[in-house]
């Protein structure tokens, strides 16, 4: 019954907001204008539509806030005041009241708030869909004042959540049984997954165990800055991080007046995704500009500035090298690798003509090269692969799905920045020297590197287990393989025995038979 309640009030949000006559109004067609003007009889629908829209999107809860915040980074997909509009959704919901927030932290502290930090901003900064920050101020553990962020998870999410979990499932179940591409499309495990990443979202101390991760990870590599975590701070329900300083990446033209090069901001972007995807295969999974920044501080200027690690990405080492052969296979316009491939993982039923995917795949992809990402859709090439996909049964791979919605995320941020950015080019360079790297004298010493604890557990004991080995081990072997041989010897004379004397009885028995013959005869 909550999923039926549910469903009504989607559809009722649906026709409050006018968004039937949004999607109506968008084919030109006469007799479906006639229809809108029918359905829209005595609706106020005068606010613009993209307002209309961002507004649905706030009262059906934070799974279609997510959704709105990854269209608002696709403005090749659709008009510029609906994007304009759904940019407000990346950091600028409606905030809850502070007080409600200031009785989360006082219930995950067990003290006053005013304990808790030397200072407290009661205004928040920033609200999302999940959560919201407040910055703040603290003392860490030598005694030194820290500016900080402080992220409050909304109340009442879980539920909300779980009600549209259950819808999706339900209408996951639907497509399953009824759409003949029910098996190849996994609807079921494509929701099980986006249902491990909002829960994961839920916990704030796994948000934090993402950015340690991912701090860890980037060090070294001077594109990005992530926030610093104060673990003395952090519960489920509140997270205290280093606090960041920065202008919004959707900023062309602030960012431009700062004297940073937003070409090489453009390509640096990609470079930092492909290296988390191949390199480290964990990727930040969540990036849309309320969620990026860029430094202008003079000792890390231009550098990134990440935000937000609810929802983080993993590839396996066999997803990863998949994907880096097929990127590698597509960037070389080696398209009979690609379908190969497809062939090899089983993706695609093992009985399918190499040439004929081979062929469908070039006319999807061979149009978009050479072409700067302004006269690049990867939205409709993904269209179009899927409609490739569909003809050859193609497996949808849940794991995938996450990734495939960062890099439609990646290219609408690219797209933003930089629209002559060649995104084939540039990550072509860096997916070779991967490659390079893995089949390469470096696989093998990061092979032995990561190896070198069992070594060092077995080396000290090889003495000891070379010794019992000569000292007792042959001569309790040669025994054995002696009494074994002794009893297959036994069993091989018995045998001999048996067919000679037999073939000895036969003969004689020939010869008896011969002589009583020659008697009667005579």
């Amino acid at each position: 019954m909550t999923r039926l309640y549910r469903g009504v009030f989607i559809v009722w949000i649906a026709l409050r907001y006018g968004l039937d006559e949004l999607v109506l109004s968008s084919f030109q067609k006469p007799w479906l204008a006639r229809v809108v003007r029918v359905l829209t009889l005595g609706r106020n629908l005068e606010a613009p539509r993209g307002q209309r829209l961002r507004e649905a999107l706030e009262r059906l809860g934070p799974i279609f806030v997510k959704l709105g915040q990854m269209l608002s980074t696709r403005r090749d997909l659709m008009p510029q005041d609906i994007a304009d509009e759904l940019m407000l959704l990346q950091d600028r919901v409606p905030p809850f009241d502070p007080a409600i927030a200031i009785a989360t932290i006082e219930r995950s502290f067990r003290r006053p708030v005013d304990e808790v930090f030397a200072h407290f901003e009661r205004v928040p900064v920033a609200s999302a869909s999940i959560a919201q920050v407040h910055f703040a101020t603290i003392r860490d553990r030598t005694g030194q004042l820290r500016d900080v962020a402080v992220k409050v998870l909304r109340p009442g999410m879980r539920p909300a959540i779980e009600k549209d979990l259950q819808l999706m499932r339900t209408m996951a179940g639907w497509v399953e049984k009824l759409s003949a591409d029910g098996k190849r499309l996994k609807p079921r495990q494509v929701v099980a997954e986006f249902d491990n990443y909002l829960h994961d979202e839920l916990d704030l101390i796994k948000e934090a165990a993402n950015a340690a991760q991912l701090r860890r990870n980037m060090q070294g590599l001077d594109l990005v800055l992530i926030p610093e975590m104060f673990w003395d701070f952090c519960h489920p329900e509140v997270i205290v991080m280093e606090r960041m300083t920065g202008v919004p990446i959707n900023q062309i033209e602030r960012l431009r007046d700062a004297g940073v090069d937003i070409p090489k901001l453009a390509r640096d972007g990609v470079t930092l995704f492909f290296t988390q995807v191949f390199r480290d295969g964990f990727f930040h999974a969540d990036m849309h500009p309320g969620n990026i920044q860029v430094s202008l501080a003079p000792d890390t200027f231009r550098r990134y500035s990440s935000l937000n690690f609810g929802i983080v990405g993993t590839l396996t080492e066999f997803d990863k090298e998949y994907l880096a052969q097929n990127f590698t296979a597509f960037f070389r316009r080696d398209y009979k690798r690609v379908a190969e491939l497809h062939i090899e993982s089983g993706w695609v039923p093992a009985d399918t003509r190499v040439d004929e995917l081979e062929s469908a795949i070039r006319a999807v992809c061979e149009p978009y090269f050479d072409r700067p990402l302004s006269e690049i859709s990867l939205g409709m090439v993904l269209m179009r692969l899927f409609q490739t996909s569909r003809r050859f049964q193609v497996e949808i791979q849940p794991q995938l799905v996450l990734l495939q919605k960062t890099l439609l995320n990646i290219e609408g941020l690219g797209r933003q920045l930089d629209p002559d950015l060649d995104l084939w080019s540039t990550a072509k360079p860096f997916l070779e020297k991967w490659m390079l790297d893995q089949m390469g004298p470096q696989r093998l010493l990061n092979a032995l590197r990561d190896q070198a604890p069992i070594y060092a557990k077995l080396l000290p004991e090889l003495p000891r287990l070379l010794h019992d080995f000569l000292k007792h081990r042959p001569a309790n072997d040669h025994q054995r393989e002696l009494a074994e041989l002794l009893a297959e010897q036994k069993r091989t004379n018995k045998l001999l025995q048996s067919l000679v004397y037999g073939g000895m009885g036969f003969v004689l028995g020939l010869l008896v038979m011969q002589l009583f013959i020659r008697i009667r005869i005579f």
